[in-house]
């Protein structure tokens, strides 16, 4: 299986990364994104390329690939809707398309979040699920993954300070959560596992939360 990985330097991405170059089912993995991984491997190959909205210039290297997994994102705290749209809707639909023809009916898993919903009032929900109705209508095998609370594991580290500091606040209670909370949380491993999962044999549901992504 070949691999393409939007968003792989985000706290997601590394974790879907690390599962993809352990998994014998993926032999190749194609990075896309504007920061290198950091990661020498094999199996992986990076692009750097800023302009996300227009993937003209790298689509021979996207050819022939079987799935996309799409994990790029940003917070929407502190974002006017016109920015966040841009990078949530038009980089994932500029991806969405250009995959779904120059490799038609490969698998493409958008990493959403819980409580989306095209008719929400939350600008954040609204705009998401807009992506994701989108994606979903595109000639692609496309899932939708909301995960909920994610447990980052392995090394795997969010970009955002904040972020950062309430995962260090909650690693203790991690296992507490699991045990409590067990249909509403996974981790940065599971979503990774569950990706390949899906690109392989595809999903009963094409849109996921926790629960479903666990048992994936």
């Amino acid at each position: 299986m070949r691999v393409i990985l939007f968003g792989a330097t985000g706290m997601i991405g590394q974790g879907v990364l690390r599962e993809c170059l352990a998994d014998e089912r993926v032999t190749a993995v194609l990075a896309v994104g504007r920061r290198p991984t950091g990661v020498p491997h094999p199996k992986l190959r990076e692009i750097r390329h800023a302009g996300l909205t227009d993937l003209g210039p790298i689509e021979d290297e996207l050819r022939g690939h079987d799935a996309c997994f799409y994990c790029l994102g940003v917070s929407s705290a502190g974002m006017r809707e016109p920015d966040y749209r841009r990078v949530t809707y038009d980089f994932a639909l500029a991806a969405g398309r250009t995959l779904a023809r120059l490799n038609p009916g490969s698998a493409f898993v958008y990493v959403s979040g819980a409580g989306t919903d095209a008719g929400a009032r939350a600008m954040w929900a609204r705009v998401k699920g807009e992506t994701e109705n989108a994606l979903l209508e595109l000639p692609l095998a496309a899932y939708v993954f909301r995960p909920g609370y994610i447990q980052p594991l392995h090394g795997v580290t969010p970009q955002t300070p904040l972020y950062r500091v309430a995962y260090m606040v909650t690693r203790p209670l991690w296992p507490l959560l699991r045990k409590l909370f067990a249909e509403e949380v996974t981790t940065t491993e599971r979503i990774g596992q569950a990706m390949i999962a899906v690109a392989e044999h595809g999903a009963a549901k094409r849109i996921l939360g926790p629960a479903d992504i666990n048992a994936l």
